[in-house]
């Protein structure tokens, strides 16, 4: 049988519709570890069970040769066979690797029918085989829940009802117990009900944790786009119709708030104190509930950390409440370390304690999303001032400084301008020369400002296009040849350290130009086991000293190219630079893990 679930698996063309997920190899082949679903477990669980059952029936048969007293044989036969039949789906089910959906179907209807025939030939309504009803309705509520569950009982108080309408009415069997007849048939239903009524809650159980692990795993751009996503999803979650948040802006004086109602999103900004506080004292760090928080003494239960605790009071600020027509919430905090608020979860029709677990999982998410968007708004915000001090500095020691030259320059010239003409148009000479200069420094600042892509997954291969450009911006301003060996830079360069090895020939080739006025520049990269080495060369004037330093004296003589030097450190690499009036070097190792095969 086992080969037989396997090739209809192989037939199917699809695991994950068929309820477990499985990883075939390069060759197609079925692995040997299979990941089941709760499916699957049920399944095996039913099977053990339906053979346990089956076994000792027969046990005690044996040992009560009283039962049954009709069709005796027969049904000694039919046991012998339905416990062979167990034992085999046993191995079938718990060494299959076919999916088990129709088999578990299959097996169902099997099973009712073999429970009826039992008790059809044993004591009808009365028979002991009732039990196996019993166990029928109770494997439906494992397969299927609570559909399961309602069915089944619903297939074998049909089939009992009708065996004993049968017995009552055609064979006229006067051995008919009303009253056990009467009692059966109930406590089948009331099983049903409360099997049911588990697998309905098992189901919401489950709809739940699928909901948390769905939430948006990409956080977006804006602040309303954030707040629309995280409050949609925990409206959904909580089954209320309106969500709202109140918290205090950590960058600006105001206390926010956004309500989400049927899929639209509305946000107000108040001053700090409005709603202050927006709860009470009290229950400002716990996650509470109520269903009338506008009465003088609300039934408060919230949570602690010994259990759930009752309250009397007024839990909601009362303009809170009447702005926003509060009434059933559950309320749970918001506090991160950027972020401090509130949630309410509005107008919930049936609320119970299970809702602040689930809410405390939901107000996490929501603290998260906000402490993420703050966060991330703060280090653009730092990287545009660092962009603007890095700039403002180039210009104060480039541009600035030369044209305070120029301007001495000139001033120079208005005095000689009458005395040695000759002199005057010499120092305009240098003037001009001066502006050409600072004219080719304000195009390279305006061209290095313009975005590039410096992501490892943007640039991949091209690396090399983007190194080159650097190299064209660099001979059409300065007049510079930059040469990078290897030509190509595939595989040498790790992913990871793309971006950095880029800014690193950019900044050095760049200062060589700028400063050292160097009219060739050589970038070699260099791939040993567990570093890569880029060493920067140049035929320029150097640098305001000579002879060579490894970091540590650079660092402590506050010498060399500061920039390069922090870059690398934060890498956890080293630097060295040679200088001398005819070029300098700059050797940087950076550790690399090992170069893939």
């Amino acid at each position: 049988m086992v080969p037989i679930f396997r090739s209809a698996f192989q037939r199917s063309g699809s695991t994950r519709s068929l309820g477990f997920t499985m990883a075939e190899d390069a060759h197609g082949t079925l692995p040997g570890v299979l990941h089941y679903t709760s499916r699957s477990r049920a399944e095996r669980v039913v099977a053990a069970s339906r053979l346990v059952l089956a076994a000792f029936t027969l046990l005690a048969i044996w040992l009560d040769p009283s039962q049954p007293a009709k069709y005796a044989d027969v049904t000694y036969a039919l046991m012998v066979v339905y416990v062979a039949y167990s034992a085999l789906l046993v191995v079938a089910v718990w060494f299959s690797r076919a999916p088990l959906a129709h088999v578990g179907l299959a097996t169902h209807v099997a099973d009712l029918a073999i429970f009826s025939l039992f008790m059809y030939l044993t004591e009808g309504p009365g028979s002991p085989f009732f039990s196996y009803f019993t166990f029928a309705v109770v494997a439906g509520a494992l397969r299927w829940q609570w559909r399961g569950a309602v069915w089944t009982a619903l297939a074998a108080l049909l089939s009992f009802n009708g065996m004993g309408v049968y017995a009552s009415q055609v064979l006229r069997d006067p051995t008919i117990s009303l009253n056990r007849f009467i009692i059966r048939s109930v406590y089948l239903a009331v099983l049903a009900a409360l099997l049911g009524y588990l697998g309905a809650h098992e189901a919401r159980l489950r709809g739940e944790l699928a909901g948390l692990a769905s939430w948006p795993r990409t956080l977006p751009a804006d602040l309303p786009s954030v707040l629309e996503s995280d409050l949609g999803v925990a409206a959904r979650l909580l089954r209320v119709p309106r969500v709202l948040l109140v918290w205090e802006d950590p960058d600006e004086p105001w206390l926010r708030a956004a309500l989400w109602y049927r899929g639209g999103l509305e946000q107000w900004r108040e001053s700090p104190d409005t709603w202050q506080p927006i709860v009470d004292e009290s229950l400002t760090d716990a996650p509470f509930l109520t269903t009338d928080p506008g009465a003088s003494v609300s039934l408060v239960s919230y949570a602690s950390a010994s259990g759930l605790r009752v309250w009397r009071g007024s839990p909601v600020n009362t303009a809170l409440q009447a702005r926003f027509a509060v009434g059933a919430v559950v309320s749970l905090p918001i506090r991160t370390e950027h972020v401090t608020g509130r949630l309410f979860a509005l107008d919930s029709q049936q609320t119970t304690a299970d809702d602040l677990v689930l809410g405390g999982i939901v107000a996490r998410q929501i603290s998260a999303s906000l402490d993420h968007y703050y966060l991330t708004r703060r280090l653009r915000e730092a990287a545009a001032t660092e962009e603007r001090v890095r700039l403002s500095r180039d210009l104060h020691d480039g541009v600035l400084q030369w044209l305070t030259g120029a301007a001495l320059q000139l001033q120079t010239m208005e005095q000689l301008f009458d005395r040695d003409p000759t002199a005057a148009r010499g120092v305009l000479g240098t003037v001009r020369q001066l502006v050409a200069d600072e004219q080719r420094d304000l195009r390279f600042y305006i061209q290095d400002l313009k975005p590039t892509p410096l992501d490892a997954h943007d640039i991949g291969p091209g690396l090399d296009a983007t190194v080159n450009d650097l190299a064209l911006r660099l001979e059409g301003v300065w007049g510079v040849h930059v040469e990078v060996d290897p030509p190509q830079l595939d595989g040498v360069v790790p992913p990871e350290l793309v971006h950095d090895v880029y800014r690193l020939i950019q900044e050095a080739s760049v200062n060589a130009a700028r400063h050292g006025r160097a009219t060739a520049v050589r970038a070699s990269l260099e791939r040993r086991e567990g570093i890569l080495g880029v060493t920067v060369t140049d035929n320029g004037r150097g640098f305001g000293f000579h002879g060579r330093f490894d970091q540590k004296a650079l660092a402590e003589r506050q010498l060399g190219p500061r920039t390069l030097r922090e870059r690398v450190s934060s890498l956890g690499g080293a630097l060295s630079l040679e200088s001398s009036p005819t070029g300098s070097r700059i050797e940087m190792v950076l550790p690399v893990g090992p170069r893939p095969v």
